[in-house]
């Protein structure tokens, strides 16, 4: 399929290609809004469109770069997620109660991008309540993967990172508690950052009809998705800091820089399996080749450290953090379900649905004992990063799955090298930096031998969110990169 020089560009290479007028705003919307319609139907990606008023955006970009006025992000066409409020947009988390909700005012994180002159194609799909690794809802219909429609584009942020490799602009942001950043981006080959817990503000990334307060709700958080490590860094630069009700405008962040800037120096735990579940070959063969990577360049590599938390046990306290913040939004007939099947419990059955199970029903003794288990992981992860720099891990446990829209979750199955195991279960992953509030960055690695994106995340120390940005950008310069879907690239 032809395509424009333009689709797959980064977003700094389209910053450059506006400021020396190779291009402008205005050809580049006309460019990705092409693309859209020509290649979206297949995929469905794109669930709310807002062309004319990117267009406008587009106009005033031009305008604002003429006259040397353009701030970080002026002119780049970008996309965000369905559950970001946008003023004059709908906002629905795939709720069909909520198709008619539209929003007043964009959310801080919104706002902020416009400031910085992005240009706003529209918004992304999501699944139902932002609770899946896959991305459709009875409000706008299910997303495809770009390499391979009948596979997920990964969930919450399925969407964005969909539009991103089918490239429907540079840029796009997301928002993650149970991997909802980084599972999409290792789906569909694209990066995407975690940042530290509370780092960047969440307002009016709200459920209707939830006003859009200045609060942070626990585990969970927004962030920046590229087709490019340093694009990463440019649109957190642009989101991160203090929510503006909270602090003076003119405040400014100022993260810990990267702890390196060559791969050389990089001290790095890799990881490539869990006590829990296993992780396909596929993804362990891609991270063996990154390590190999890495040690060539001059990094210090271990596989193993008695400093490292314990897996299962994490995973286990993550479990019931996260549903008993899932659980505050539940009907009361699934909450009284839950209540009525937590003593049937055997005492000894710690396995993830039993912890899960007794998540929902958490009472707050019970989690404010969970939230010192949680402090005492954290100390262990500061240990941890006092010996080493980084940790490398897998995301999911398997690349791209098909489709599979059993409305229980809990009855789905996921296979792993052609053995089944529980769906819900591989949440584990993705836990081992949201339960401690850590920056993870994830990073394409390889195609799987059926041509599916294989990725992986690097974990870093608590606010050292740049140390984690660097490490992706010098591996995306030794590794390689993004690489575009064949049908469309």
């Amino acid at each position: 399929m032809a395509q424009s020089g333009w689709a797959f560009k980064t977003a700094r290479e389209l910053a450059r290609a506006l400021r020396s007028k190779k291009v402008s705003a205005v050809e580049l919307a006309r460019d990705a809004i092409a693309r859209i319609e020509r290649h979206d139907g297949a995929i469905n990606a794109v669930c709310v469109r807002d062309f004319k008023r990117a267009l406008d955006a587009a106009r005033a970009a031009d305008r604002a770069i003429a006259k040397r006025k353009a701030g970080p992000l002026t002119g780049i066409p970008m996309t965000v997620k369905e559950s970001y409020n946008v003023a004059g947009l709908p906002t629905t988390f795939g709720f069909e109660q909520h198709k008619a909700f539209v929003a007043h005012e964009d959310a801080l994180a919104i706002a902020r991008v416009k400031r910085a002159g992005a240009v706003i194609l529209g918004k992304t799909n999501v699944p139902v309540g932002l609770a899946d690794w896959q991305s459709y809802n009875p409000v706008y219909g299910m997303t495809g993967n770009p390499f391979d429609p009948g596979r997920t584009p990964g969930g919450s942020s399925g969407g964005s990172a969909a539009a991103l490799a089918a490239g429907y602009g540079a840029l796009s942001l997301g928002s993650d508690i149970g991997g909802s950043l980084r599972s999409p981006a290792h789906y569909c080959g694209v990066y995407a950052h975690k940042p530290t817990l509370q780092l960047v503000p969440s307002r009016g990334h709200t459920p209707p009809p939830l006003a859009p307060l200045p609060v942070d709700g626990d585990l969970a958080v927004v962030g920046p998705m590229s087709r490019s490590a340093p694009d990463l860094s440019d649109l957190l630069d642009v989101i991160a800091g203090p929510d503006e009700m909270e602090a003076g405008r003119g405040y400014r962040l100022a993260l810990p820089a990267a702890r390196h800037a060559r791969i050389k120096g990089f001290r790095i735990l890799v990881l490539d399996t869990h006590p829990l579940m296993p992780t396909a070959a596929s993804v362990r063969g891609a991270i063996e080749s990154l390590a190999k990577t890495l040690a060539k360049s001059g990094a210090r590599i271990a596989r193993t450290s008695p400093l490292l938390p314990d897996l299962a046990g994490a995973a286990r306290l993550y479990m019931r953090l996260l549903m008993s913040f899932f659980a505050t939004r539940f009907p009361p007939e699934v909450y009284e379900r839950a209540a009525a099947a937590v003593p049937t419990l055997k005492p000894d059955d710690d396995s993830l649905a039993a912890e899960r199970l007794r998540g929902m029903v958490l009472s707050h003794r019970d989690w404010v004992a969970a939230n010192w288990r949680r402090a005492e992981l954290r100390a262990r992860w500061r240990d941890l990063f006092g010996t080493f720099d980084a940790v490398i891990c897998p995301i999911m446990p398997t690349p791209a799955f098909p489709h599979d829209h059993v409305p229980d979750q809990a009855e789905r199955r996921i296979a792993v090298d052609g053995k089944d195991y529980p769906y819900q279960d591989q949440l584990f992953w993705p836990g081992i930096a949201t339960c401690p509030g850590l920056p993870a960055t994830s990073i394409p690695l390889a195609l799987s031998p059926e041509g599916l994106p294989v990725g992986a995340q690097i974990v870093g120390p608590w606010l050292e969110d740049r140390t984690c940005l660097k490490l992706a950008e010098l591996i995306e310069r030794e590794h390689g990169g993004f690489v575009p879907p064949p049908a469309l690239g």
